[in-house]
């Protein structure tokens, strides 16, 4: 379990509920944790909050074994408008404490990323937030926030899979005591399953590809986030621990990466979402 520069953990696999919503969406989580998951994580804009609230609300096993995680989305930046964003998602999800809270994108053309992490700061010494993190932050977005605040950010998600493994960003992150969070972990769309050194990993440790990647991950140092509905993968995605990646392998996966390997233009310099 990755420890947190605040004193927490966080589990070794997450599970992602983007895009699953309704009760699809609370079944899904509550599979998931059934079989194991104890890092959840939702967000505003995957407007799902309230499915995941029910499977809590649900779900038999103890609140304080499970890492609940949300993300502030960029029409609540601002000090005053991110305290009441997280009552809105703390209502939604039926929970007076929001174990990890992040800011989801820094959207710069607003400027607003500085006075929300500092409402998340003080939400955090009033006990209603366990850990404050951020999500597709750079490196310079990272270091203001933590010279305006005096508080790093314990976790930044970012885009990471084999075709975008973010060398630079993750070795920022080991220098600055940050933990690496990795959405769209297997690569969504894009061919990374079938790429010879994932291929050809699975095939000699009698594992899957999509088990090798998240095991890669695991071996970078990063916690992935894979998302699944289906009960058969979402175990799948759970079983890492009987094997592990040589060194040539876990390098062999990391040199996919190449230039233009984000999923789409998820720039954070650039991108941005409302």
């Amino acid at each position: 379990m990755p420890a947190l520069s605040d004193g927490t953990s966080l589990p070794d696999v997450g599970f992602g509920t983007y895009p699953l919503r309704g009760d699809e969406g609370t079944q899904a989580v509550l599979s998931a944790l059934d079989l194991g998951y104890r890092l959840i994580d939702t967000a505003v804009n995957y407007q799902n909050e309230d499915a995941v609230g029910r499977a809590l609300a649900q779900t038999d096993v103890p609140r304080d074994e499970i890492v609940v995680t949300t993300k502030i989305p960029g029409r609540d930046h601002g000090f005053d408008e991110t305290l009441a964003s997280f009552d809105r998602s703390a209502a939604a999800l039926g929970l007076d404490v929001i174990d990890l809270y992040l800011i989801h994108w820094p959207n710069p053309s607003v400027d607003k990323y500085v006075d929300t992490f500092r409402a998340m700061v003080r939400l955090k010494e009033e006990g209603r937030v366990r850990s404050v993190g951020v999500s597709n932050f750079t490196p310079e977005f990272l270091t203001r926030v933590a010279d305006a605040t005096g508080v790093m950010p314990a976790v930044n998600q970012v885009e990471i899979h084999p075709f975008f493994p973010q060398t630079e960003l993750r070795a920022f992150h080991a220098e600055h005591g940050i933990v690496t969070e990795a959405w769209s972990p297997l690569g969504k769309a894009a061919p990374v399953k079938e790429s010879a050194p994932v291929a050809e990993a699975a095939q000699a440790h009698g594992v899957t590809p999509a088990q090798v990647i998240l095991r890669w991950h695991l071996q970078l140092g990063a916690v992935p986030i894979p998302k699944s509905g289906n009960p058969g993968r979402q175990r799948e995605n759970l079983d890492l621990a009987g094997f592990t990646l040589t060194d040539d392998e876990v390098a062999a996966i990391t040199a996919l990466g190449r230039p233009d390997g984000r999923l789409f233009d998820g720039d954070p310099n650039t991108h941005e979402e409302m």
